[in-house]
């Protein structure tokens, strides 16, 4: 596969790679971050490590798996998942479109599962606002990560989206890699996960055949992850109600501070589900519908599976119960399970401002918690 064209959006090459790592070696953090990932060694080994790989595959085996590994030890009471035989079959020609709940660990976590199974790492689609510090760039583009560029005008998207649509198609189709992308631009705060129509839309944009076609050669494999505790809960919350009456504008280091909560936070219980592939009678199921339609349809096809997948745990049904004021599923919880959950929830909201209306907090929050129940019921 010929790169130059996509040079500005693939991730970075073997030779790249090396000469990115290579430069994060000496950055001022490599120590820090090497006492967290290998607390047993010196915290000049982070750094020895990453001037010694030379590929990204060294890069994936001898860091990032035990980084990853690392946050779920650190963090995570366990980590389970279903439907990994599903992707066997594919050989490697798939686009993994899943759920969004964190920045970092949704595609993280699938990497460290493909590799626990001994099959084919993805590549990784992120938004460049993640790219702001060269420190994140160089460690993200090392890690096989496709550039997605936001932003921009109309025009400059169009052309970027045709860009990005090419590059995933021939990337998929080839056999190069499989592609992981999640179903939406930014992560769900509200606990609802639906499929964006217009990536959908991009997906197609490079298609040559008929729409049957077109998608079937993608192989859309939906994924679901479920976290117990929900990383950057309060984060969400107090966005989407700022957000209620002014624009919301992040703050310059507030992506990075996403990723850095997203990691160290609590999370309980966190189970990934790999869903059945669409298939052939789904997308020409949708080919008989309008234009748009057709869109539609194949949404509401992977929705349909990803909300399936969804794994549901105790603090669902706490903070459903709670939001609509029932005892509807006590059944899955005690009363000491909810009296935890009201301490959790009160312990975030001391993170936040104290001037913001702590009733509309609470509701927010509540239903981020509480509307995968919502929508199980709604199936």
């Amino acid at each position: 596969m010929d790169l130059t064209e996509f040079s500005d959006i693939a991730p970075f090459t073997d030779e790249e790679a090396d000469a990115a790592l290579t430069r994060l070696s000496n950055h001022p953090n490599t120590k820090w971050v090497s006492k967290f990932i290998f607390p047993d060694k010196p915290e000049t080994f982070l750094g020895e490590v990453l001037r010694n790989i030379h590929t990204v595959d060294q890069f994936q085996t001898m860091v990032m798996a035990k980084a990853i590994q690392w946050v779920i030890d650190s963090s995570m009471t366990d980590f389970t998942s279903e439907g990994i035989e599903k992707l066997q079959a594919l050989e490697g020609k798939y686009i993994a479109m899943s759920n969004h709940r964190d920045i970092i660990l949704d595609p993280a976590l699938f990497q460290l599962l493909l590799q626990k199974h001994h099959l084919p790492e993805t590549q990784i689609c992120v938004g460049d606002n993640l790219l702001k510090f060269k420190s994140v760039e160089l460690l993200i583009r090392s890690n096989r990560m496709i550039k997605v560029i936001r932003g921009i005008s109309a025009r400059e998207l169009y052309l970027s989206s045709q860009l990005l649509s090419r590059y995933i198609r021939e990337t998929v189709t080839s056999g190069t890699s499989a592609v992981w992308i999640a179903q939406r631009q930014g992560r769900t705060k509200d606990g609802m996960d639906i499929t964006e129509q217009g990536l959908l839309k991009m997906l197609d944009m490079s298609g040559t055949k008929d729409f049957v076609e077109n998608f079937k050669e993608l192989n859309i494999v939906p994924m679901s992850i479920s976290y117990e505790y929900e990383p950057c809960d309060i984060m969400k919350a107090r966005e989407v109600l700022i957000s209620r009456t002014q624009k919301y504008v992040k703050g310059e280091t507030e992506d990075l501070e996403s990723i850095m909560t997203g990691i160290r936070q609590p999370k309980g219980h966190v189970h990934l589900t790999i869903g059945d592939p669409l298939t052939e009678e789904e997308i020409r199921e949708a080919s008989f519908c309008d234009k748009n339609d057709r869109y539609q349809s194949i949404r509401h096809a992977v929705d349909r599976r990803v909300i399936k997948g969804y794994k549901l745990w105790k603090t669902n049904y706490i903070a459903y119960d709670l939001v609509n004021q029932t005892d509807k599923y006590a059944g899955h919880y005690t009363a000491e399970d909810m009296e935890a959950f009201k301490a959790y929830m009160a312990r975030q909201f001391m993170r936040v401002e104290p001037n913001l209306n702590r009733r509309e907090l609470m509701d927010i929050f509540l239903h981020i918690y509480g509307n995968p129940v919502l929508a199980k019921e709604q199936l």
